[in-house]
């Protein structure tokens, strides 16, 4: 019996790391997920164990490797951002993956500032909001200033897919969609890194840039596999819809981010919109995305579990809680703020704890919790679609299950043709394409993405 022909994906999120197969049609024929314990940095801070993720990597491709059902022809890999390993002259990783949660020291930053001027100024040229670690151009230049013995061993700093690349290649090297992503690196108006990072020379510790489509035909334990350079996940999830949609739309990626991607924008970020926590990504090609997001799964998260506490409900409950419009009319009958955001710096009112007292029920607060992240949610949409002739809204994600969000999302933009995409394999399908040659139509997303056009709610 001969043997399935696939393309391997190792699609690795902060919490869920995943391994697909997809068939020469893009179709999955095969899924393995885990979850990885987080380790500590020197300083006591969670993240994640590079040595575990490696060893799953591994020990998850010999096992398809060695099967008598597939054959692997390629393999790429999808993951999130703002996360580099710095390796020496061997190869050998020589720090932990810093976590982009971990803050950096206020004197650090400040002399960045006062090196290479002020943050709105930085922010704007290199499309990335100032967020310490999340600006992973920052890394560098803390563990510089913090460890300079650790430092001068550094030969490469790769960004987390290239270095999942280069596990398998030994190939060190950079591309667009990791280098643009909030990294503080890339100055868009002159198409090139920014004068701080040839000044700092990190140029030289940042391996030769490569286009994202670009592979690596190897041979690995004795079998020829084409081997991709890597991708950033919202850039890899945004993929599909570039290449089968030509046109204006904006992209809404749901989960521990929520994301507005507006691949059809050409203006440069003006200081309103850093102010606004807009930014830019990298496409494939090098084009920009102009994006704006929020930590809203994050917040979610901490918020469920919270009302969950409070009323005794078990984790989980809230995912079954549907929209009552009866409900919702009264919450907004007299609109406040009732909950105290722990993860969120957009603007709004600041409260000393969240006041759960007006809610009687798990639901109530449910919804009420529901409206202000929605209200956040609309700030961003219309951010990232500024003047830009966008009339279709795609949502993917989590979310999407969430009956609450998505009755709101049709009611708040019921001038937009509002679309539910489901499906579960995101950025993978993206890390897919972008090694292949074969080319998607507009019928593509229909078929494999169960779309399903939202009815606005009537109030």
């Amino acid at each position: 019996m001969s043997k399935k022909k696939v393309t391997a994906i190792f699609d690795i999120g902060k919490t869920n790391k995943k391994f697909f197969l997809f068939d020469k049609n893009y179709q999955e024929v095969y899924r393995s997920y885990t979850q990885l314990p987080n380790t500590e940095d020197e300083d006591g801070y969670p993240t994640e164990d590079i040595i575990k993720l490696q060893q799953w990597i591994k020990d998850s491709f010999h096992f398809i490797l060695d099967s008598e059902e597939y054959q692997v022809k390629s393999i790429n890999f999808s993951t999130y951002g703002a996360s580099l390993v710095h390796l020496d002259h061997r190869g050998n990783v020589l720090t932990p993956l810093y976590n982009y949660t971990k803050p950096i020291e206020k004197e650090i930053t400040d002399e960045f500032y006062n090196l290479y001027g002020d943050e709105i100024k930085i922010a704007t040229e290199t499309a990335s909001p100032q967020a310490g670690m999340l600006n992973s151009g920052l890394q560098l230049f803390w563990l510089k200033r913090k460890d300079p013995d650790t430092y001068k061993k550094i030969k490469y700093s790769l960004h987390l897919p290239q270095y999942l690349s280069f596990l398998f290649t030994g190939i060190p090297v950079s591309e667009y969609t990791s280098i643009g992503c909030h990294t503080n690196l890339w100055d868009y108006r002159k198409n090139d890194y920014h004068h701080w990072v040839y000044e700092e020379g990190f140029d030289k510790l940042l391996a030769p840039i490569v286009p994202t489509s670009a592979s690596i035909n190897t041979s690995y334990k004795d079998k020829k596999i084409k081997i991709g350079v890597g991708i950033h996940d919202s850039s890899s999830a945004l993929l599909p819809y570039i290449l089968s949609k030509k046109k204006p739309f904006l992209l809404l990626s749901t989960g521990t981010w929520s994301i507005s991607l507006n691949p059809f924008n050409e203006q440069d970020l003006s200081e309103d919109d850093i102010k606004n926590n807009c930014l830019n990504y990298l496409r494939i090609d090098g084009k920009r995305v102009k994006a704006s997001r929020f930590f809203m799964g994050n917040e979610y998260r901490i918020q469920v579990e919270k009302l969950g506490n409070h009323y005794g409900k078990e984790y989980g409950y809230h995912r079954n809680v549907k929209f009552d419009k009866e409900l919702y009319l009264e919450l907004i009958e007299k609109p406040s703020i009732y909950f105290k955001f722990e993860g969120i710096s957009l603007q709004r009112k600041k409260l000393h704890k969240t006041d759960l007292k007006p809610f009687n029920t798990f639901e109530e607060a449910f919804h009420q919790l529901m409206i202000e992240l929605m209200e956040l949610q609309i700030h961003t949409i219309k951010n990232a679609i500024g003047n830009s002739d966008i009339n279709t809204i795609y949502i993917d994600g989590g979310f999407t299950d969430n009956d609450v969000f998505m009755k709101l999302m049709s009611l708040h933009f019921s001038e937009f043709r509002v679309l539910a995409t489901k499906s579960p394999l995101g950025s993978a399908l993206g890390a897919a394409m972008v090694t292949s040659k074969k080319e998607i139509d507009s019928r593509f997303l229909k078929e494999n993405y169960q779309m399903k056009k939202l009815i606005p709610t009537l109030l």
